[in-house]
């Protein structure tokens, strides 16, 4: 698909991302940290989503518990946005100076390798379009992508993603013709597994032991063409320091033909990768409907979800 012109709007905000994209990563965070500390003052929108979704999937915290950690997620949430302006407005060759720790790197050569297709699973969770840049300057990766609402901004997201060795592909029909061929031919995408999928396009799986609308393209995908999968995502650390990346083998069971099957076991893997960085999560995302309630009686935290087990009690 050919870029469209960015309107002059569009083009002045690409100017100051720019700008933006020359401070240091540790001012970059502690403003970040400044927004966070905001949105979580004002109690508006993002606060409300962010306390209800813990109280669904933390049942085994008190309530001053998770009033801390909703705290802290909207905290690192700042920090999200500012870095991934920081990101775009950077270019890839300055944001993966601040990559120092690559955990899992043999299990991403040796999927590289195989020449079965690689499917990356990479959760709303840390520094996500960093670690497109990681992997496009690995090997040619398409990513799947949702038009933005407001369509203006969409040719300005081309140009910051447009690195080198990336194809954007929009998500529709011919998308994912494409995503097939892309594999089939040994190649790599890489797909958001917890993005809420539209309606009618996806099955009911628990995640965090609570339902929600999964997609059932990802599942799909390595089933039809015996790709392998695997999770991964860019751990922001502490002061600045930099970024950890972390890649993950896929459940057993993510390329099952029974959808609720495979969509559990998508589900499992996002909560395997949130286990190691729990507040970096995207808990301001409404993943599930308001129709959701947390279980009456709150049970000891499965197997299956140790992101809640990672959720120390604080109170």
């Amino acid at each position: 698909m050919p870029d469209t012109p960015m309107t002059w709007p569009i083009a002045l905000l690409h100017a100051c991302l720019r700008v933006f994209g020359l401070l240091p990563l540790r001012f970059v965070h502690v403003v970040g940290a400044v927004v966070g500390h905001c949105a979580w003052a004002l109690h508006g929108r993002s606060r409300n989503i962010a306390e209800r979704n813990l109280a669904l999937v933390l049942t085994q915290n008190s309530a001053q518990s998770r009033h801390a950690l909703a705290k802290k997620t909207l905290i690192e949430t700042g920090r999200s946005l500012t870095e991934v302006l920081a990101v775009w407005g950077g270019g890839a060759p300055r944001a993966l100076r601040h990559v120092v720790d690559v955990r899992g790197r043999e299990l991403f050569e040796a999927a590289a390798a195989n020449g079965h297709g690689l499917i990356i699973a990479a959760p709303h969770l840390g520094c996500w379009e960093l670690l497109n840049y990681w992997l496009a300057a690995q090997r040619p990766l398409a990513i799947l992508y949702r038009a933005p609402r407001q369509r203006a901004l969409e040719p300005l997201l081309r140009r910051v993603r447009g690195v080198p060795g990336v194809e954007q592909i929009r998500a529709d029909g011919s998308g994912v013709r494409a995503l097939f061929r892309r594999l089939t031919g040994g190649g790599m995408v890489g797909i958001r597994p917890d993005q809420q999928p539209r309606r009618g396009e996806g099955v009911y799986a628990p995640l965090f032991g609570v339902p929600a609308s999964t997609m059932v393209l990802l599942p799909r995908l390595a089933e039809r063409t015996g790709a392998t999968v695997l999770f991964a995502f860019a751990e922001r650390l502490e002061r600045g320091a930099g970024y950890r990346l972390h890649f993950l083998p896929a459940p057993d069971g993510i390329a099952d033909t029974d959808p609720h099957v495979a969509c559990s076991a998508l589900n499992r893997g996002v909560e395997q990768c949130v286990a190691l960085a729990f507040t970096q999560y995207q808990w301001t995302y409404k993943r599930w409907p308001r129709s959701a309630v947390a279980p009456a009686v709150a049970q000891p935290a499965p197997t299956s979800a140790p992101a809640v087990r990672s959720a120390p009690d604080e109170g």
